[in-house]
């Protein structure tokens, strides 16, 4: 069974004599509550779909150890098949969240190929502005030449940028978990230390990565070229929703369009993410369209 202490946290570590640098992301109690969440609005997930959503959410959590992120980083996959999308994110504070979209009949399928020809797979980094405005964001599409996600990934880092990437992740009914391995820019580590720790990491089975504690990874493969653990990182599910976020979609819809998501007096907007349920009476949306008074400046006086 998996160690406590290593539940729902993100671990860097480094494998020095292989000049190697590591992630790995553990996620129980957090995977738990997406699942549930998903499970409401579609039914209980078929297996494939629930064990793509929750590697992916692994994924996202794994690249903000990688990738410098002071705002958010999303995955999101989008097809034409039986499984029509997947999004994960999680926050530069460590908290994630998921959806899953199915089609109303089809198998979903674990393997990306059978998308479609029109599927994207993209990461996608929001930062905020240093003036305070429209957030910054840099987004990776990513080729779906592989069967699987951490295929996908390993290839799309290898192009763009050009350093050697391993990548596992794995999930199940209890817990979803990532591991990425990526060399060093230079000449870290000796001539051999990537085939090293690249033979090592394909004995890593799924199950092992979902079961075992950081000390019990790091030590039972990497052990020889010595391993350091550069820190970890709690993560727990949490939401971005609020009601101003609401407010400004559905002004952005439109007064008209606004009014007819009214039904008896009210409309109710539930976040899909976390089952928030934010509700506006017609006078609140009629609000949304009518302009605040003009703040006349208070005039001068006379000393």
């Amino acid at each position: 069974m998996t160690n406590l202490a290593d539940r729902d946290q993100l671990s860097r570590f480094l494998i020095d004599g292989a000049g190697v640098r590591g992630v790995r992301v553990h996620l129980r109690e957090t995977w738990q509550q997406i699942r549930t969440r998903v499970a409401s609005f579609n039914q209980e997930l078929p297996e494939a779909a629930a064990e793509l959503l929750g590697e992916a959410v692994a994924a996202s959590a794994l690249f903000t150890g990688h990738a410098k992120v002071d705002g958010r980083l999303s995955v999101q996959l989008r097809g034409h098949g039986a499984l029509r999308a997947l999004f994960a994110e999680c926050t530069a504070a460590g908290t994630l969240r998921g959806i899953a979209q199915l089609a109303e009949d089809g198998t979903v399928s674990r393997d990306l190929r059978e998308l479609g020809p029109d599927a994207v797979l993209a990461i996608t980094i929001e930062n905020p502005s240093r003036d305070d405005r429209e957030p910054v964001r840099y987004q990776g599409l990513v080729e779906l030449e592989a069967d699987s996600l951490a295929g996908a990934f390993e290839d799309y880092f290898r192009r763009s940028e050009q350093l050697p990437t391993r990548l596992l992740l794995a999930a199940d009914e209890n817990s979803a978990a990532g591991l990425m391995l990526q060399k060093l820019p230079g000449d870290a580590g000796d001539g051999d230390g990537w085939s090293r720790a690249g033979a090592l990491f394909d004995t890593l089975s799924p199950r092992e990565l979902l079961e075992w504690t950081d000390e019990q990874l790091v030590t039972r493969l990497f052990h020889e070229d010595g391993v350091q653990m550069l820190g970890t990182k709690p993560l727990a599910f949490g939401c971005s929703c609020s009601r101003e976020r609401v407010e400004s979609m559905l002004a952005s819809l439109g007064e008209e369009e606004a009014h007819a998501a009214l039904t008896d007096g009210e409309a109710v907007v539930r976040c899909e993410f976390c089952g928030q349920s934010y509700r506006f009476s017609t006078e609140q949306i009629t609000g949304l369209f009518t302009p605040g008074p003009d703040v006349q400046p208070a005039p001068e006086r006379t000393q």
